[in-house]
């Protein structure tokens, strides 16, 4: 039986039946022109998600530098600068069931490693030009008085460590989907895996939509969200520590170790705003560009593309040493050898040669420094 809402229009009860879509690019087309359909309030009625549209029909490469493979439906950030990749299926396509499902985890596992922030950004900014707004104004709305250069580097540095969110929407969400949208979500941290129910009810000239959110189980959610304390929009290291003390002793050890030698050694040390996962961010003192971050879920991101900023590691060659050289620390293939990209690494396999690191990030440190002073 279909399900039935009622409206009161000029005193008169309207009678609206559920209906499926006419076609899919119609759901595609609403949800780019109001991205509120996504339920942020459901996500996380605490910070309700607020969304900019980076652009429909987003390409995913699938090499470096390459053009795009894939087609993505949708790519949105939030207020935290996540990205946030939509595909849309309506129920009576068969792919929803199991392919959809491959499908984005394609996009998303490619678009972590070869999205260009730029490319992103560009996108955005196009997309704010043909709709006669100005992109910088747009993300300062979004933040509430962010820095729009601070926000981009936001999305580099969650794309980089896999925070992202990943969205199936469909006018009806299937069980099957459902039962695999809820397990992954269970077990991927710290991206978000969610399924997104929207509904079309039509009365007459009168159409209504109800969003549901589909796959943010209580555990799962407990296990990923760590609220900011009221009023709180720096982490600090008691909280710091506190929150990835869940990740295991040896996480805990590190990040410790690391806060203690950056004080003792005067480095540049900036805490993060993030409203569910914390982090901090080292460098050199008084230089702008970090060359490690360190998040609550258990993660230690090395910026060499970062470092190519300073001398001497503007020179590919002793970039590419650093790299042999982490590769040694870490004792294990880095996912790959690119001078010029990020690496996110588990602070889990540094449990033993945690000092190993700490003193390569320091002679890092130190010789930006050293040629700072001879400039």
């Amino acid at each position: 039986m279909d399900s039935v809402i009622y409206q009161i229009v000029n005193g008169q009860l309207v009678e609206m039946r559920e209906q499926p879509y006419d076609t899919e690019a119609l759901l595609q087309d609403l949800l780019a022109s109001h991205p509120n359909l996504l339920a942020g309030e459901q996500m996380n009625p605490a910070q309700p998600r607020r969304w900019l549209l980076v652009r429909q029909e987003m390409s995913v490469p699938d090499t470096q530098n390459g053009s795009g493979r894939w087609s993505l439906d949708h790519l949105f950030l939030d207020q935290d600068a996540v990205p946030t990749l939509v595909e849309v299926k309506r129920s009576s396509d068969t792919r929803i069931r199991r392919e959809v499902v491959g499908q984005m985890l394609d996009y998303a596992a490619n678009a972590v490693v070869y999205w260009p922030v730029e490319q992103l950004r560009a996108d955005f900014e196009q997309l704010c030009d043909d709709r006669g707004v100005d992109a910088n104004d747009e993300i300062t709305q979004l933040t509430e008085g962010g820095d729009p250069d601070a926000f981009w580097l936001q999305v580099k540095t969650n794309l980089q460590a896999g925070r992202i969110r990943m969205i199936f929407v469909a006018d009806v969400i299937p069980p099957e989907l459902r039962r695999v949208v809820e397990f992954l979500n269970g077990q991927m941290d710290p991206a978000e895996v969610l399924a997104l129910e929207v509904k079309q009810f039509r009365g007459g000239n009168t159409q209504a939509l109800v969003p549901r959110l589909i796959g943010q189980s209580a555990a799962a959610e407990q296990k990923k969200n760590v609220s900011a304390s009221p009023g709180e929009a720096l982490w600090t290291s008691e909280r710091f520590l506190a929150a990835i003390a869940s990740k295991g002793e040896a996480a805990t050890r590190l990040a410790q170790r690391i806060l203690d030698r950056a004080a003792q050694r005067s480095w540049t040390v900036v805490w993060g705003k993030g409203k569910t996962q914390g982090s901090f961010m080292i460098g050199p003192p008084g230089m702008k560009h970090r060359l490690a971050y360190v998040w609550t879920y258990g993660v230690i991101w090395i910026g060499v593309d970062q470092l190519r900023q300073y001398p001497p590691f503007d020179d590919p060659e002793r970039r590419a040493d650093f790299i042999r050289q982490l590769n040694d620390v870490a004792n294990e293939a880095l996912p790959h050898t690119n001078p010029d990209q990020g690496y996110q690494l588990p602070l889990e396999i540094f449990a033993q040669r945690g000092e190993a690191l700490i003193d390569l990030i320091d002679q890092c440190i130190q010789e930006v420094a050293a040629k700072r002073q001879q400039v």
